[in-house]
């Protein structure tokens, strides 16, 4: 099939993986690492901290500002930390984005990475919810794929 000819190409040379720290996310950053490994590709793991997700609207301002905000990009750094160390035990150094979302919905903020950063593939992880979950919960993971400018491969 030409896997073991060294003239061609791999043709994923730029991975975005988004990641939330799910056990799906982890999964999927386990494949990514791997077919970054094999087509020596680069792999990029996008955060993206959404603060409209943790706040209720009674918060002041300066609770707000000063340990609701701090508090959510911590915890987007660590968790692209755990990503560089899963990654780095598959053999494979990442890149780590971290982006805010201000409202923006998450499949924009991911489509729109993938466009600037000239992704050849996208790699998500995903719950798999079907039915009145889905219709409830909605789905990033296929508001990614009907959007996208490249490829996805989503991993349950």
């Amino acid at each position: 099939m030409g896997l073991e000819n060294p003239d061609i190409a791999p043709m994923y040379k730029k991975i975005l993986m988004p990641f939330d720290g799910s056990a799906c996310s982890r999964r999927a950053l386990v494949e990514a690492a791997r077919l970054a490994r094999f087509c020596s590709g680069t792999l990029r793991v996008l955060h993206i901290v959404d603060p409209v997700r943790h706040v209720t609207g009674f918060e002041r301002p300066e609770v707000y500002t000063d340990e609701i905000h701090p508090a959510l990009i911590r915890a987007g750094e660590d968790l692209l930390a755990q990503a560089r160390e899963a990654a780095a035990a598959e053999g494979v150094e990442i890149e780590a984005c971290l982006v805010e979302s201000r409202g923006a919905p998450v499949a924009q903020l991911i489509v729109e990475q993938a466009s600037a950063w000239e992704a050849d593939l996208l790699v998500l992880g995903t719950h798999g919810r079907r039915g009145v979950q889905r219709v409830l919960m909605g789905s990033d993971a296929e508001q990614v794929v009907r959007t996208a400018p490249v490829p996805v491969l989503l991993l349950r």
